[in-house]
């Protein structure tokens, strides 16, 4: 099997679901498919029957105000589901909707909690404090940071608890995201490519995972190859106890 994977793709808003699909199959990408709202999601389950793709339970945090009658659709759903995302909180757009997505994301950890086993890739910006406060210590599921943006100061915390962190070809390609990068332990650095959010229209490519992997490479002072290796143990890891795709 290819050592190739994506934890954050959003199939659902690709321009060609049918060539994304094509791409992934035939590079043996293995893919956690993000989705915005619970409708999209089992909308996506019905539409994608693929050995290469996981559909992950999402409700994005931007979101909750406008579709809040989808709540109740989260916790329908979450029994089901082992992979959740997008997920999260998200301050940069101000404060106004702040109570309802902590209290959101509150539960949703408590039920992740309760139920066990579940992977989330999570919405971080300008909340990370908030995340980490609300996961706590004793979290019995995996997390995921996507896109990581907040101090160093948070980010060695979440590294401390535990946190996984997904990078993309915008981090490997900036000068925070760089610095970033050289924080975060080798082996709790996995692949995102965010797509098609970063590349707009452009088609969904394996190029698009090389040139992450490369990136990490050159700022982790690896060669692509052991970079490679690394990265997919990593998400490996990340499949304990029950690997989803094996």
């Amino acid at each position: 099997m290819a050592k190739l994977y994506d934890t954050h793709c959003h199939l659902d808003l690709q321009k060609s679901l049918s060539l994304t699909l094509k791409e992934i199959e035939k590079n043996k990408i293995l893919t956690i498919a993000v989705t915005n709202l619970p409708p999209l999601y089992e909308k996506l389950l019905k539409k994608i029957e693929s050995k290469y793709v996981k559909i992950a339970l999402g409700f994005h945090p931007e979101l909750l105000f406008q579709y809040k009658k989808y709540i109740p659709e989260m916790w329908r759903l979450l029994p089901s589901a082992k992979y959740i995302g997008e997920v999260g909180i998200d301050m940069k757009l101000g404060n106004e909707n702040r109570n309802l997505q902590i209290a959101f994301f509150e539960k949703l950890i408590s039920e992740c909690n309760r139920l066990g086993n579940k992977i989330l890739t999570i919405h971080s910006r300008a909340a990370v404090d908030e995340i980490i406060s609300v996961v706590g210590n004793n979290f019995n599921s995996k997390a995921i940071l996507h896109w990581y943006s907040g101090t160093t100061q948070s980010l060695r915390q979440a590294i401390n608890k535990g946190y996984y962190f997904s990078v993309n070809y915008s981090m490997v390609n900036s000068l925070a995201g760089k610095k970033i990068i050289m924080e975060i332990p080798s082996d709790k650095i996995l692949i995102e490519t965010d797509s098609p959010l970063i590349y707009g229209s452009a088609n969904y490519t394996v190029e698009l995972i090389n040139k992450i992997i490369e990136g990490i490479a050159v700022i982790k002072s690896f060669s692509a190859e052991q970079m490679e290796n690394i990265l997919w143990d990593n998400f490996k890891e990340l499949q304990e106890p029950e690997k989803s795709w094996q």
